[in-house]
């Protein structure tokens, strides 16, 4: 019998704040930033000794703590259950890993760091933050793109649904380093450097780069009952695909049906869910292809479907993007208002049952549809209900 999974903790460590309720603020008033200026590790870390850990290292690992102190999991709760971690992300530790190669290239293989050598494989930032935290349950990194993160999010849900864990962080991270923005703007993928990209927007030329870290603690609904702990939202249902065609588009009819199959599983009609958390970052295409899914999923609805776009306050976080979506709705549901998308003016998205608008909005919000979408065809969404019979 498959279990029930709720999240019972969240934590992000992202330019708009440390918190869900800040970064909901923010994006409320139409705050908009990328990079992190101000991270300080000590706040975070204390005396702990952290050169072992990179930047995106201690972003990883400084999210999962706040993640784990929202959700009241203690040191002690820790050393009788086992937790797990499931992290997104798209290029891990990009920045180390280009400079532990650069200076073993220009300077030779003797000066090349042991130090940063562990901070060069992929799934280096996950184990990092397990030893950090003594999270001894199932780990695991998933690189999907911009999906990483939603997908992360899936993949643990399922193993605590299936009974291979009770307790796991999931999330996703990526940083904005200086080799990521060249290969980014190189495959023409950003858009002009003189303004913030705005997600729909009818002038959108790509997107602007952001940088975060963001983690939920889920937990099987009986083990969460044990120990009291708080539940925040209800992972209904999951589903991912690929929807990259032959002549290289993205198809929203695959888009559409991941949504659905979402739904399906989460035994929702169209017109159960009172908002999308969507994954609209200024792509060109991307944003033009996920409003015609989203279309094409709601066109049974006498009213058009509510939207949120995180990525028009934050930029696109890549692996972080989905676990910010996620808690961008859960905050909505908590507060009870939901953000409009910051910047926008105008639009050509020529879609009937989607609601795109600029100003925040009050609204009450019991079920959720998350969805993320890469240009390279990666697609993942999920259902989450935040009902009061689930708070």
């Amino acid at each position: 019998m498959r279990r029930t999974v709720v999240v019972t903790g969240a934590g992000v460590i992202s330019a708009l704040g440390c918190a869900p309720a800040e970064v909901h603020h923010a994006l409320t008033t139409g705050r908009r930033a990328g990079a992190i200026a101000d991270f300080d590790p000590q706040a975070h870390f204390g005396a702990r000794n952290a050169r072992p850990l990179d930047r995106l290292a201690q972003f990883v690992a400084a999210a999962a703590g706040l993640a784990l102190a929202d959700g009241g999991c203690s040191p002690e709760h820790r050393r009788d259950r086992p937790v797990g971690l499931v992290l997104g992300t798209m290029f891990a530790g990009v920045r180390t890993i280009c400079a532990f190669d650069r200076r073993a290239l220009e300077l030779g293989p003797e000066y090349a760091s042991p130090l940063d050598f562990a901070n060069t494989v992929l799934n280096a930032p996950a184990g990092q933050a397990a030893i950090w935290h003594n999270l001894r349950g199932p780990n695991a990194t998933i690189a999907a793109g911009v999906a990483s993160g939603l997908q992360a999010i899936a993949y643990a849900s399922e193993l605590i649904a299936s009974g291979a864990a009770d307790a796991v962080l999931a999330g996703g991270a990526d940083e904005r380093a200086p080799e990521t923005l060249d290969a980014l703007a190189r495959a023409g993928l950003l858009g002009r450097e003189d303004a913030p990209a705005v997600p729909y927007a009818t002038d959108r030329d790509g997107f602007t780069l952001g940088e975060a870290a963001a983690f939920v603690l889920l937990e099987a609904a009986e083990a969460a009952r044990e120990r009291g702990a708080r539940v925040r939202a209800t992972i209904a249902g999951h589903s991912a695909g690929h929807a990259r065609a032959r002549d290289e588009r993205i198809d929203h009819r695959v888009v559409s049906a991941v949504c659905r199959a979402a739904l399906d599983e989460a035994h929702a009609a169209s017109t159960d869910i009172d908002a999308v958390s969507a994954a609209g970052s200024g792509s060109v295409d991307v944003d033009a292809c996920e409003a015609r899914a989203l279309d094409l999923l709601f066109g049974d609805r006498a009213q058009p479907v509510p939207l949120i776009a995180v990525k028009a306050g934050l930029g696109e976080t890549l692996g972080a993007s989905g676990p910010l979506q996620l808690m961008a709705a859960m905050e909505a549901a908590r507060s009870g208002c939901l953000p409009g998308v910051a910047g926008l003016e105008s639009t050509d998205i020529n879609v009937t049952h989607v609601d795109i608008r600029q100003e925040a909005r009050p609204l009450r919000v019991n079920t959720t549809l998350i969805d993320a979408i890469g240009w390279d065809g990666h697609c993942c969404a999920i259902v989450i209900g935040t009902a009061a019979n689930d708070a």
